[in-house]
């Protein structure tokens, strides 16, 4: 099936189709005329494919899970790749309490200005800190 086809049917834009070719991650059989001829299974793959970066997967974590996934050997890999996909969540852990950490220094910055402001601080409100200044606690 061409390309239309093949996205209304796995549910995938054409372009994610043809980023996934241009990365390697699918290889779509070619028609006469140079079209793309999609079967069975690359739809298959694509949904595979769709699933696991939708899960939060990076492209890399994908790119090297396929391959084994491809020649049914899911329990050579296994192993070593759900290590990688703990690495990869504890590190997006990691992220989330760094960002924690910024939006509650941020909180405490506006208690602190609303509080000398002694008006509660409209939100949407400009306030400057002279350059150097240590935030407001």
């Amino acid at each position: 099936m061409r390309i239309g086809e093949a996205s209304r049917v796995s549910g995938v834009s054409a372009r994610s189709l043809r980023y996934y070719e241009d990365e390697g991650l699918i290889v779509p059989g070619r028609c006469g005329n140079g079209y793309r001829d999609y079967c069975g299974s690359t739809l298959d793959r694509v949904r595979v494919i769709r699933s696991l970066l939708e899960s939060g997967l990076p492209l890399r974590l994908v790119r090297d899970v396929l391959p084994h996934l491809a020649v049914g050997q899911p329990e050579a890999m296994c192993a070593e790749f759900v290590r990688e996909v703990e690495r990869y969540r504890d590190g997006l852990a990691a992220r989330i309490a760094g960002l924690e950490e910024q939006r509650a220094a941020l909180d405490a910055y506006l208690r602190g200005v609303r509080r000398r402001r002694g008006d509660g601080g409209a939100t949407g409100d400009i306030v400057t800190v002279k350059e150097g200044a240590a935030a407001p606690t």
